[in-house]
């Protein structure tokens, strides 16, 4: 049996578009943020302390709110997989990545997400893989080309290649939780299952941590603790509850198409807070992802339903 959504108000179409806006730039902060942390914590405890900062503070807001339940059985095998593939090896492998890359160039190439998608939706979900989502592949991968050809990461660097080949299997592995979100028969609302897979999310990953990098070394200061609570509380915790509101206001073309502001907040953020600079080849890349993905994302006149906005 379905669990019922605790009622809410829906904010004004303004309220919430401005909401959404201020995900996106959370989130597109999220990345500078998470590069910072690699010089305090090794890239695999960083995600592992990242996550059990955000399941304690969403514990605490679903206990306040009413919504701090058990998953029914139906619904484990959602939880199971967003917390492997999403929280588990999308946050790990690009936070291996950010060891290489640069915070600009890894929401780049990590936003190449919903590319992949297109295909493997028409594979395994039957969805139409249309002229317009094809023109939309094009565009995103040349951006992808223009990112890693030789030119623009100066010579046959293996560490950069190295990173950011982990990148973009990140995206692969986020797209494939996408279409099995979409394949689920959901009988609880994401929101209701998202305490459960950031805690199974955050034990595996210290599984992980555990083997691939020992004990836990943290060179805690009070610049750490402010990156750590950045990172669980505001563009993790809190921006999934206020998506949830958002949700539940917009049309979710409008939600996917704000989320597309995430990239573009991650490169000028990274430009002010770390110092990074972008060439043309990056700028091009930039224009030509995010050109991309809207172009897949409106539906077309002819009634294409749109598409569930995706999860970060």
């Amino acid at each position: 049996m379905a669990s019922e959504p605790a009622p809410s108000a829906k904010l004004s179409p303004a309220m919430a578009f401005g909401l959404l806006l201020v995900i996106a730039l959370s989130w597109g902060m999220s990345w500078p943020v998470n590069k910072a942390v690699l010089s305090y914590v090794s890239p695999l405890w960083a995600v592992a302390t990242r996550l059990w900062v955000a399941t304690a503070v969403l514990g605490i807001i679903c206990l306040v709110v009413g919504k701090l339940r058990l998953p029914p059985r139906e619904d484990l095998p959602m939880v199971v997989s967003l917390a492997v593939l999403h929280m588990g090896l999308f946050a790990c492998l690009t936070s291996l990545g950010l060891v290489y890359v640069s915070a600009g160039r890894t929401v780049l190439v990590a936003y190449t997400t919903p590319l992949w998608v297109f295909p493997l939706a028409w594979l395994f979900a039957g969805e139409a893989l249309t002229g317009q989502r094809l023109i939309a592949i094009v565009c995103g991968m040349l951006g992808l080309a223009l990112l890693v050809n030789p030119l623009a990461i100066q010579g046959s660097d293996r560490g950069v290649l190295t990173g950011h080949a982990l990148i973009l299997l990140a995206a692969v592995c986020w797209a494939v939780s996408i279409v099995y979100t979409r394949l689920h028969k959901w009988v609880s609302s994401p929101f209701d299952l998202l305490f459960w897979q950031l805690l199974l999310g955050s034990a595996l990953t210290s599984a992980a941590a555990f083997i691939f990098e020992g004990w836990p070394v943290i060179r805690v200061t009070p610049h750490f603790i402010l990156l750590l609570l950045y990172g669980g509380t505001i563009s993790t915790s809190l921006a999934y509850w206020a998506l949830n509101t958002v949700n539940r206001s917009l049309p979710a073309t409008t939600t996917a198409l704000g989320l597309l502001a995430v990239p573009v907040f991650g490169v000028v953020s990274s430009m002010i807070t770390l110092g990074e600079t972008f060439d043309m080849f990056t700028i091009a890349a930039l224009l030509l992802i995010v050109g991309g993905i809207a172009l897949g994302t409106v539906p077309r006149r002819e009634g294409l339903p749109p598409r569930k906005s995706p999860v970060r």
